[in-house]
């Protein structure tokens, strides 16, 4: 009975506490039996913290106080809990994957998923469904690794590398499926006794192979990019719109003035625009830059030139004080992929004609593709205007507050080889409805927000009319400013992954605090670890963003950015939340890669890698392995170092992006002059160089299938 009475004194005393918002000390000790202590001697502060031998009992917010010593922090009544620390791997709080065979999934996971994944993991994305994820909040950081050339043949028990060699289109869809049976596309358990020697190390790191679907379009025998598709973020159709749409007066047209709709400098990186040095930050790049031979950039010192007072701006002005020119072009072949300019036209805002020449290209040219250019031998032969003569009449005519506007401008610059800092891209504004890299054209555009035909000389001797275009692009523009930012828009367009992320990144309780309980938005670090100069690709958004040249630097980029930079300048100290990489080396000895694009380097990239062994004689010599099964050997090595520098609760993903698209490439070429002859009037069948019949026609559809299917591998180290 006394224990009784004691036990509710000190719930009393501890209620007491509480209501007056001090710190809550031990009762539980404190008995009727129990000897008063004595007073403890506390050291000054001059003396530092108390001795060894003191009787003072360390306080909550010590440095040395003790998990376990019975003291809790009450903040307005309520006790203040510590941060969770890291789980162990054995703890049930440690993140984890998980797929079981009663799982909703019906069908090839769709890269896209593994997107979704990681967004959901670290922003505002849905939950997935074709996969289990148990404390989410858990996960630390995820790195997602691409690395085109692998394939689920490469997997199989016994395959001799030597002999490896691409299946046929029927061998090949044979061995994808035709996913009707879970075999298809259930996900394949990896075990290390039945892979192939160089590819065992994956068993060590992931659970299973995942069969992945490209994104792509199997009915008309697209396939779209993967890169694309893994950095670039689906708009959220659950976020509240009612900021855009706030009542009856959303849908009333809204005056917007044209330099609301200039492109970002970020934008035009991403949309692979000339780069002007205006757009680039202040300081040595900036002042060191040099056009590339050939090339002209007009003279716009900063952005800021562009600017026009509000003084100088007449009121109700669309233009706002700016002067805007739109432009189109047409081009010709000089070579295999070789466009050269052969006619400019600008148009004023008023859409009188500025500038109409036709140009002569200094190579000869191979095909004047007049069905779409316009162009014929006869026009071309009497003209003696070069591009030097163009560069020159556009540096004149564009000053710093000159806004130029047109249709997929990047390809109009890049004939003209001109940069210009001030853009309104029509392509841009107007998005495609299944996203990026998707584009509408423009007569689609014409015909759907002008009521307009264009281009109706299309596939015919008359081809396109260059003054033309750039009035409907003009037309386009003009009613965007009249109805507003929100017409024609939808809620289709994409949003950069790196920028998603910082954006609308998440943190939780177990990594942030007890303030991030529920979820707190905040922003997420990233690195974009990728071959040639990532600033020129979607990747510049990252936080941070590393250049390569080799599989190896890639590897190293990858560790420093999960690690950290040791003084934090570049690299933030502890590395950032999510990286992005590409493993290349792979795709290059498979012939997967297109060597037309710059920084493609040769095959023999791994070939300074194959490991020596001893003959009988005690002479090194190389071990006779194919490139293929060596370059495989180092791409499981490379990965094995990765994932062991890896922090504890952290997603690694590698995806291949796509299967084998040499087969549809070189059909989606042979289409192509087949569509280029046969529209050439005058032509007969008898004298096309490549006819496309039926058989052709599901060859490519085959080829497409097999070029869209992929591998993945999931893993939480």
């Amino acid at each position: 009975m006394g224990k009784k009475k004691n036990n509710m004194a000190n719930r009393g005393v501890a209620s007491a506490l509480a209501t007056a918002n001090l710190p809550l000390i031990n009762l539980t000790n404190l008995t009727k039996d129990t000897e008063p202590a004595a007073t403890p001697v506390a050291r000054s502060d001059s003396e530092g913290k108390s001795s060894s031998g003191s009787l003072k009992r360390p306080g909550p917010h010590d440095d040395d106080a003790d998990d376990d010593d019975g003291w809790q922090t009450i903040e307005r009544g309520r006790p203040v809990k510590k941060h969770k620390k890291i789980p162990t791997p054995n703890s049930a709080r440690y993140p984890a994957l998980h797929f079981s065979e009663k799982s909703r999934l019906q069908s090839k996971v769709n890269l896209s998923a593994f997107r979704d994944l990681i967004l959901y993991l670290f922003a505002d994305g849905p939950a997935p469904q074709w996969i289990s994820v148990s404390q989410r909040p858990e996960f630390r950081k995820v790195v997602a690794i691409m690395v085109p050339g692998l394939e689920e043949a490469m997997f199989e028990p016994g395959v001799d590398y030597s002999k490896y060699q691409t299946p046929t289109l029927d061998q090949a869809i044979k061995q994808i499926g035709d996913g009707s049976s879970p075999d298809h596309y259930y996900p394949r358990p990896l075990s290390k006794e039945a892979l192939p020697t160089s590819l065992q190390p994956f068993a060590d790191m992931f659970p299973h192979l995942w069969p992945v679907k490209a994104p792509g379009d199997d009915k008309y025998g697209r396939l779209h990019s993967p890169l694309t598709t893994m950095l670039t973020a689906p708009l959220n159709k659950n976020k509240d719109k009612s900021k855009d749409k706030a009542g009856p007066d959303s849908h009333r047209d809204i005056r917007t003035r044209i330099t609301e709709f200039l492109a970002t400098p970020e934008e035009l990186m991403d949309n692979g625009f000339p780069v002007h040095p205006a757009l680039l930050p202040e300081g040595e790049r900036r002042d060191s830059f040099k056009n590339p031979e050939g090339w002209a950039h007009t003279r716009v010192s900063k952005l800021e030139d562009g600017d026009v007072p509000e003084s100088e701006i007449q009121q109700g002005s669309i233009t706002a004080g700016r002067e805007v020119l739109a432009i189109d072009c047409e081009m010709c072949l000089t070579g295999p992929g070789e466009l050269a300019l052969t006619r400019v036209s600008l148009v004023s805002w008023d859409g009188e004609t500025v500038l109409d020449e036709l140009v002569k290209p200094e190579k000869p040219i191979t095909d004047y593709v007049t069905q779409y250019s316009g162009i014929t031998k006869e026009m071309l032969d009497p003209v003696t205007t070069t591009l030097s003569d163009i560069q020159a009449k556009l540096l004149d005519l564009l000053h710093p507050r000159t806004i130029l506007l047109g249709h997929s401008l990047d390809s109009d610059l890049k004939a003209l080889q001109l940069a210009h800092p001030f853009i309104v891209d029509t392509s841009m504004l107007f998005p495609h409805a299944r996203g990026p890299p998707l584009k509408n054209s423009l007569k689609y555009l014409a015909q759907r927000h002008l009521s307009r035909e264009v281009q109706k000389g299309g596939g015919t001797i008359n081809g396109h009319d260059s003054v033309e275009d750039a009035k409907t692009c003009l037309d386009l523009v003009k009613k965007k400013c009249e109805k507003g930012k929100a017409w024609a828009t939808g809620d289709s367009q994409g949003e950069n992954l790196f920028r998603r992320l910082a954006r609308s990144g998440t943190a939780y309780r177990a990594t942030a605090g007890p303030e991030a309980t529920g979820g707190l938005p905040v922003g997420k670090t990233s690195a974009a670890v990728e071959w040639g100069d990532v600033s020129r690709s979607a990747c510049n958004a990252a936080t941070v963003a590393i250049s390569c040249k080799t599989d190896a630097e890639v590897e190293a980029g990858v560790i420093r950015a999960v690690k950290g930079d040791p003084d934090g300048l570049e690299v933030p100290g502890g590395g950032v939340d999510f990286v992005w990489a590409r493993l290349r080396e792979l795709e290059f000895v498979q012939g997967w890669a297109n060597r037309h694009k710059p920084n493609t380097p040769p095959v023999a990239t791994v070939a300074e890698e194959t490991p020596e062994v001893q003959d009988v004689n005690g002479d090194a010599e190389k071990e006779a392995v194919s490139p293929l099964q060596e370059c495989l050997s180092t791409l499981a090595q490379r990965l094995q170092r990765i994932h062991a520098a890896l922090p504890p609760c952290t997603l690694l993903m590698v995806l291949s992006g796509t299967g084998d698209p040499r087969e549809m490439s070189r059909l989606q070429a042979m289409h192509s002059q087949f569509k280029k002859e046969y529209n050439t009037p005058g032509t007969k069948w008898d004298q096309l160089s490549v006819k496309w019949t039926t058989d052709e026609e599901d060859a490519l559809r085959k080829a497409v299938k097999v070029a869209r299917a992929g591998v993945g591998f999931l893993s939480v180290k």
